[in-house]
């Protein structure tokens, strides 16, 4: 059993829905990162999503584009990406740690070095915003046999069949998109991904969470009925970037989240 269900049957025995939160390796630095994921882990995040910083991130919208910009701009590579799960192990072996990133930059490794390197240091999941399941055979099949969660999107406008399709081809979680659109989007319609979430669900026996959107405690609440959990991203970004006392205002708007999932 890999660790993200392990996470999610814990979750599910609790009677909660899973907190999920997404920041970027390397924004502003990599010793602050390597912070922030304690500080979410002491204030009840279930999973982390790392972002892998990538100059073209097309999915994303302003907040996490310019997270990206700034962790680019100090050099961060895939490396260090590997370098901060492996520092990341030595205090906590139990919270999943997640890649999402694009094509280019894990195509770069090959998919049996990525995925080699990945289990040596402690990865749990990979998500690849561009990669479509027809083209990832490769990667499938080394995160299979390496233990690894492949996690992929499923969008407003993702037809039924097209959904079971990718379902089928999941592992770990089904992260349905809630708003048509780019990261950070502030137009979530509750009523409208709660249907969705219940049409996934009658597709897979994976856990559902829903992400874009999902900001604070208010809109956590709106979709958690549904949802087998939230991803946070955008709203943490933008408490790096701010700066100041970062791990402060993490702290608070995590443990915000988590109460509200509870």
């Amino acid at each position: 059993m890999t660790k993200i269900k392990e996470v999610f049957e814990t979750i599910k025995a609790e009677d909660r829905k899973a907190l999920i939160n997404y920041i970027v390796v390397g924004d502003p630095d990599l010793k602050t990162t390597l912070e922030v994921m304690k500080v979410m882990v002491n204030e009840g995040v279930d999973i982390i999503e790392l972002g892998i910083p990538f100059s073209d991130p097309m999915a994303e919208g302003v907040s996490i584009q310019k997270g990206h910009e700034r962790a680019l701009e100090k050099g961060t590579t895939i490396t260090d990406a590997f370098s901060l799960v492996e520092s990341f192990r030595e205090i906590n072996k139990e919270t999943p740690l997640v890649f999402m990133g694009y094509m280019n930059t894990f195509e770069s490794l090959g998919a049996e070095k990525f995925m080699s390197e990945a289990l040596r240091v402690g990865l749990d999941g990979l998500l690849i915003v561009d990669m479509p399941p027809e083209e990832s055979s490769d990667f499938t099949q080394q995160a299979k046999k390496n233990d690894i969660d492949i996690i992929r999107l499923i969008a407003p406008t993702t037809s039924l069949d097209r959904a079971s399709n990718i379902c089928s081809k999941s592992s770990g979680y089904v992260y349905y998109i809630s708003v048509k659109g780019i990261t950070g989007a502030a137009n979530l319609d509750s009523a409208d991904a709660k249907q969705k979430v219940q049409e996934l669900k009658g597709l897979t026996e994976l856990p559902v969470v829903i992400g874009f959107g999902i900001k604070d405690a208010q809109s956590a609440i709106s979709v958690k009925d549904a949802a087998d959990g939230v991803v946070v991203g955008s709203v943490f970004v933008d408490l790096v970037g701010e700066g100041g006392d970062i791990l402060e205002k993490v702290t608070k708007k995590t443990r915000e989240l988590s109460e509200a999932l509870s």
